[in-house]
């Protein structure tokens, strides 16, 4: 399998910029400071109209936790319905319970609603105190992806985590580093055996991704 590429993108400009130089696939997302909500309908469209690269969507109807309401949950399943009306190519979320454990049957049932759209199961994870039990949760809710820093501030500072979480995963889901992904790291984070990367690629106080950062991160590959 060959390296992957995710950049974060946070408006339209940045998916053109991410396409241009490369990248193999697209988190769309608003909101850099929340950390990704998910996007508008029309920013939604107009990617999808502009992108031949696989755009991924951020179904997150706030920032802060990952608890929801009840509304909230009907939200979520509203928008993803929205992605696959207008031919997203995956879907990306998180649900935990007030413990802060995986919400096994809220994930399970958005998974299902997103089939035949991969799910990818953000960086709630790193929430999780019980991360091994939490890796097998996931994996049978349905999903094919988890974004981790390894429950630190970086992907790099956990890359240890990193590494015992993919040789836990015996090639049953794909792990993808996450948080602080940059050109400078990328081949401390690629010993950890991982094949996908995330990355925002931002490296100023804007909300748009920087080409020649994404261009050397894959120079890197």
């Amino acid at each position: 399998m060959k390296n992957i590429l995710e950049i974060a993108c946070f408006n339209l400009e940045s998916c053109l910029i991410a396409q241009k130089a490369g990248a193999h696939r697209i988190e769309l997302c608003e909101n850099y400071k929340a950390g990704g909500v998910t996007p508008s309908q029309t920013l939604i469209v107009e990617a999808r109209e502009q992108l031949q690269i696989d755009l991924f969507v951020m179904i997150r109807p706030r920032g802060g936790n990952f608890v929801y309401s009840v509304s909230e949950f009907n939200t979520m399943k509203e928008q993803i319905t929205f992605c696959k009306k207008n031919n997203c190519n995956g879907i990306v979320f998180g649900i935990l319970t007030p413990e802060h454990k995986v919400d096994i049957k809220r994930c399970e049932e958005l998974v299902e609603l997103a089939k035949p759209l991969p799910c990818t199961f953000h960086r709630a994870f790193d929430e999780i105190e019980d991360q091994e039990k939490a890796l097998e949760d996931v994996i049978n809710c349905g999903f094919k992806r988890i974004l981790t820093s390894g429950k630190q501030k970086t992907a790099l500072e956990g890359s240890s985590i990193i590494m015992d979480l993919i040789q836990k995963t015996n090639n049953r889901i794909q792990i993808v580093p996450s948080g602080g992904v940059r050109s400078g790291n990328i081949s401390g984070l690629k010993k950890t055996g991982a094949k996908e990367f995330h990355s925002a690629a931002i490296t100023d106080a804007s909300e748009t991704t920087d080409e020649v950062e994404i261009k050397n991160i894959l120079s890197s590959f």
